[in-house]
């Protein structure tokens, strides 16, 4: 039971308001901003002066009803008054390096607005395909995405990559200058442009969702607003590419997913695994919907990453329970992922898997391999799912160890509750020590 709050009478700290708004409404401002700016780099800047304005305003004047409403407006009528004063400045240099031509005025460019035949349905949509350009690496693209659109930290990107946070930083901010140097202005792309940026901008909801759904840090498990922001993008992509067979992979991936988000946490936040997770309390609704998309995902040549995943998902999803689930075949589709797909955070879900058809040794020997390899290096799942399997063979002392290496990687306090207490089981009074 937590503790009471604020009488509910008295007035929202404003502070925490600013906090909650950055968090939730930063995509929503930022892509609003950058229709009426036409400039990713001016509309991040007019934002960013909304959010440090917000701050005083609202502590004099209280918080408003609708802070995103707010933030939007005070953010575009930066942009357009910085418009106003570009136009202004070049007409009174034209006037210097030719006095006898007569001013043509000096109104700002009129803003972009939605028009019949925009192909994008929604601000954050054209932002996330916008930042995906061509000129751009796929990485930075990605990165720059996460950044400025979903609202990512760097740290959080880093995780993402599995890459340190200083090269993911400057990554970042390389991809920013190249945009301003060479130009290239927030534009709606045309139909035919769509296709080109169509993976990274699936990767980017991917990461969004997967970040929500393991939040690297804090104290809850998932991060709902994370969660909820990439389900609305994939639905809204979705429905824009309909006939896109890894479109329909991601989102039923993200439904098949996100069924079982309720179940994920017991009561006290207690992060709980799949296996012992109640499978009645998962969402139907959301398994029926996804299983629906599986079929036309895979149909038509060799299927994507994500139908593939999404294909996984559905054994899971359709499984009675950890144990009935037809681990064979998810081996065989982790191994077909990795054909398309060859990442080191795939190789090990599939060494997870081929542990529960071969055993914990067999799992053990993908994991030293993968351990060998590197490119794993501080992610905290490696040495996690090494612990679960030593675990299992009853090599305790080895078990902790591994455990405690997870536990140094992990930020999430759920994670580190979780990884405590399964130290707690290996070692005793060892584990107490290690998880303060």
């Amino acid at each position: 039971m937590t503790s009471p709050g604020p009488d509910a009478g008295s007035p929202p700290d404003p502070a925490a308001a600013v906090a909650d708004a950055h968090r939730r409404e930063w995509a929503f401002v930022l892509a609003a901003t950058a229709r009426v700016a036409g400039d990713i780099d001016l509309a991040e800047e007019c934002v960013q002066d909304a959010y440090v304005a917000a701050l005083d305003a609202w502590s004099r004047q209280g918080v408003p009803r609708n802070p995103g409403a707010w933030l939007t407006t005070t953010a575009r009528r930066r942009a357009i008054d910085a418009l106003r004063r570009e136009a202004t400045l070049r007409g009174k240099l034209r006037l210097l390096a030719e006095p006898e031509l007569p001013a043509t005025g000096s109104a700002p460019p009129p803003a972009a607005e939605p028009g019949e035949d925009d192909m994008i349905p929604d601000d954050r949509l054209r932002l996330v395909f916008t930042c995906c350009h061509p000129a751009l690496g796929r990485e930075a693209q990605v990165a720059l995405t996460l950044r400025l659109v979903c609202g990512l930290t760097t740290t959080e990107i880093a995780q993402a990559f599995l890459v340190p946070e200083p090269t993911m930083a400057a990554r970042v901010t390389r991809a920013k200058k190249k945009i301003s140097a060479a130009r290239i202005a927030y534009r709606v792309p045309e139909t035919a442009e769509l296709p080109d940026r169509l993976d990274a901008v699936l990767t980017v909801v991917h990461l969004l969702y997967t970040t929500g759904h393991l939040a690297p840090a804090g104290e809850n498990v998932v991060r709902d607003d994370l969660v909820e922001r990439a389900l609305d993008l994939a639905r809204m992509l979705h429905s824009l590419m309909p006939d896109e067979r890894e479109v329909r992979g991601l989102l039923a991936l993200l439904l098949l997913t996100d069924e079982r988000r309720a179940t994920r946490a017991d009561a006290d936040g207690r992060l709980l695994l799949l296996a012992d997770q109640d499978r009645s309390r998962w969402d139907q609704a959301a398994i029926a919907d996804g299983m629906a998309l599986v079929p036309g995902a895979l149909r038509g040549g060799r299927p994507g990453r994500f139908a593939l995943q999404a294909a996984i998902a559905a054994l899971h999803a359709e499984a009675a329970g950890y144990e009935a689930t037809d681990w064979r075949q998810i081996v065989q589709l982790y191994e077909a992922l990795l054909k398309v797909w060859r990442s080191p955070v795939v190789a090990l879900n599939r060494a997870v898997a081929l542990a529960m058809t071969e055993g914990p040794a067999a799992g053990l020997a993908e994991i030293a391999a993968l351990e060998q390899d590197g490119r794993l290096a501080g992610y905290r799942y490696l040495p996690a799912a090494k612990a679960d399997l030593l675990r299992q063979l009853g090599r305790r002392e080895e078990a902790a160890h591994a455990y405690r290496a997870a536990l140094e990687l992990t930020e999430n306090a759920a994670e580190r509750e979780f990884l405590a207490r399964r130290i707690t089981e290996v070692s005793g009074s060892a584990g107490r020590s290690a998880g303060r």
